[in-house]
Formats: C-alpha cells, structure tokens, sequence
C-alpha cells in the first residue's frame, strides 16, 4: 500500500530542482496526496489546514484545533500544529513562525488552489521571498497512478456501478426524481461500506455518498447540470443520471454518466443518445500511451458534426485526487497520454428545448490501450 507521506522527499526533489525552499499546500486534495488527512473545514469557514514542506526539515501539518487529532489520526505527519479561533494569532503565527526560521528567499504555492486569504498572509510574513507557482510540478506527480491508486480507483468505480443500478432500479413512471436520488446515494454507501469493512486497519473514510448528484428528466435534459427536484418521472422520459460530483470512494473522484428511458424513446431523443455514445467510442478508440490529447477530442468532434450537432465543451479530463486534473481532452491541448493516466471521456448531444443524449466513462490508460473503471453498458437502454 502506498503510503502518502512517501511521496514527500521526491516532491523535495522537484522543489530543488525549481530552487524552492518551502512550499505550502493548501489544496484540500493535494493534502491528502501527500499526508493521507482530509478534514471537514477549510477557507469557507475562514479555517485553514495546510501542510508545509521543507528540505532539510519536518512536515508540518497546520490544522483547526478541533481537527487536530484527526489530523493526527489519518497522516504519516509527526509535527501537528494547532491553532484556534482568536487566540495567539491563530494559524498566521504558524505560517510566520515556519518563514522565519526556515528565511526562504523562493516560496511556492498552488496559486490556482490556494485561497487569497492565505496567499496575503505569506506575502506579509516573508515580504522579500518569492512566490513561485508549484502546480505543475505538483501535477505531475499526481497525474500518473500507482498500481495501488488504480486498484482504488477500480474499487470506486465499483461504487459508481452500484449508485446507477440503485437508480436504475428505482426509475419507473411516477416515481418523484429525489426518491431516485436517494436511492443512488443508498447503493453506493452500502458499496462503499462493503470495500471498507473488508479493510484490514480501522478506516476514517465514510462510506456515505455525498454532495448532489445531477439528475435531470424528460425535456429538462437540456439543462445539463439540473439536480433532482420534485418532479415525477413519466412514461417517455429519458432521465439523466450524472454521477462525477458524488462518485467519491476513500478521496478518489470518478467521472461516470447514464442516461435511461422510461417505457419509451422519443425517435429524436433516441439519435441523440446513440450519437453521444458514437461520439464516446470514437474518443474512447484513440485512446492508448503516445495519443495526443486534443486527437482524442477530435475523434469525438467529428462524429457530432457528421450528425449536424455542434460541440459544446471537452471530451474529456484527467481525474483522479481532484473533478479536474490535467490533461484535458479538448482543442489546443497537445499534451500525450501516458499510461497509468486516468481520465474521464463523455458523450453529450444537446437539443435546446427538447432534451439531449449523454453518456461518460472513467478508464485508465496503459500502453496499448485503456481499461474501463465504469464498466457498465453504454448502449440506448429502454426500461419496460
């Protein structure tokens, strides 16, 4: 099993590399990429949880008071820092307190991922230090998957399995759209619960599917990012089910769409479900070590203006710690697969007013090709 404190001394490495002295991480995921904590607070509530990383010393791992134990609990990380709210300076003490002893002259953060609160108080307590730009260097590291990383990642697909045949089997005429949706998050928490009470060290993972999930019926298909509502399901409807916000298993994201029709399939909405699943399958062919990201795009683009539809977002993005890593499959990016790559690929046809056809897969990449991560069918499917 990896252990994520060992990926510290080669991201130090990266850091000589690029003359850094210190780097600190305030992105909630990449904080779990390298220490193994994941907490319930952050910059919303004006709380910060970061982790600093210096050659040459400890990490240090800053956290709310309140989430100090389980910050002990869940990382490799020895040298825990508390702060609390309104007492000695809370946790801008500790940032200072490390810049001074540490007198970086270059100081790199994420500085797409770190909140400006944080990144004002860095400025004021190393005012002559440099702040350098890490996320690539932290993207990288993070982009291509240990053997370990995929087999969890497999273990979430699983999940994400689960949640669209709860669903699935919850969708029938008259059905209210919020009763499917806690039907999903049913099956993929009692899944989730079966792969971590076969765990063979106490969890602190939860196993409860989370955050709300897109779902969307009938016409409104043309609102991609509807959530489920009171509406009830009706004969005809095809019912969108779009899982890449809530397909969480132990901090790994997946990317995963199904749409489903009821008793029927309008003609229309029909050719617009199987031109989304064309589409996907031409992307999905390109994809091997060496494909170009934007080809894998293109693929998929064609088969949409073959069939008189427009393109109306990317085909794909990597995924993994986060919704969205790189690299994106979408016009202008010319970067290369790489296996161990994970990645979402989707099809999607929009018809304004009348509906649309999606669908969307996570897959791995290897070098001759690719292994799904969803493996579930992808062609039109009419529930009788």
């Amino acid at each position: 099993m990896d252990r994520e404190t060992e990926r510290i001394p080669s991201f130090l490495d990266r850091l000589r590399d690029a003359k850094v002295e210190l780097a600190f991480i305030a992105d909630p995921d990449s904080v779990f990429y390298f220490s193994g904590f994941w907490g319930y607070l952050g910059m919303d509530w004006d709380r910060a949880t970061m982790l600093a990383l210096a050659r040459d010393h400890e990490p240090i791992l800053i956290t709310p008071a309140m989430e100090a134990e389980m910050g002990r609990n869940m990382s490799g990380i020895n040298d825990v820092r508390e702060w609390i709210d309104g007492e000695a300076g809370e946790w801008p003490a500790h940032v200072q307190a490390i810049t001074t002893k540490i007198r970086p002259r270059r100081i790199g953060v994420d500085t797409y991922k770190t909140h400006p609160r944080i990144l004002e108080v860095i400025r004021q307590v190393a005012p002559e230090a440099e702040i350098v730009d890490i996320a690539t260097i932290v993207g990288a590291m993070r982009m291509i998957k240990t053997p370990h990383e995929i087999a969890t990642m497999r273990q979430a697909g699983q999940v994400a399995v689960a949640m669209v045949e709860a669903g699935r089997g919850a969708l029938a005429e008259g059905v209210p759209e919020y009763e499917v949706a806690l039907a999903i998050i049913a099956g993929g928490t009692r899944k989730a619960a079966e792969f971590l009470n076969q765990d063979q060290v106490r969890s602190l993972f939860s196993p409860t599917i989370y955050n709300l999930g897109i779902m969307q019926s009938g016409r409104d298909m043309c609102m991609v990012h509807r959530r489920s509502t009171v509406k009830k399901v009706e004969s005809g409807d095809p019912v969108y089910f779009c899982f890449c916000g809530i397909a969480n298993f132990k901090q790994f994201k997946l990317g995963f769409d199904r749409t489903f029709f009821v008793k029927s399939a309008d003609k229309e909405m029909a050719r617009a479900q199987e031109t989304a699943v064309r589409a996907q399958k031409a992307a999905v062919d390109m994809v091997r070590a060496g494909a170009v990201a934007e080809d894998v795009h293109f693929a998929a683009e064609e088969v949409y203006r073959s069939a008189g539809h427009g393109l109306a977002y990317r085909t794909g993005r990597g995924i993994g710690y986060s919704f969205l890593e790189e690299p994106q499959l979408k016009r202008g990016n010319k970067a290369k697969l790489q296996a161990g790559m994970t990645i979402v690929i989707d099809g999607g046809v929009t018809i304004a007013g009348r509906g649309g056809g999606r669908v969307g897969d996570s897959l791995v990449v290897n070098e001759t090709g690719f292994e799904f991560l969803t493996p579930y069918p992808r062609e039109l499917a009419v529930l009788r």
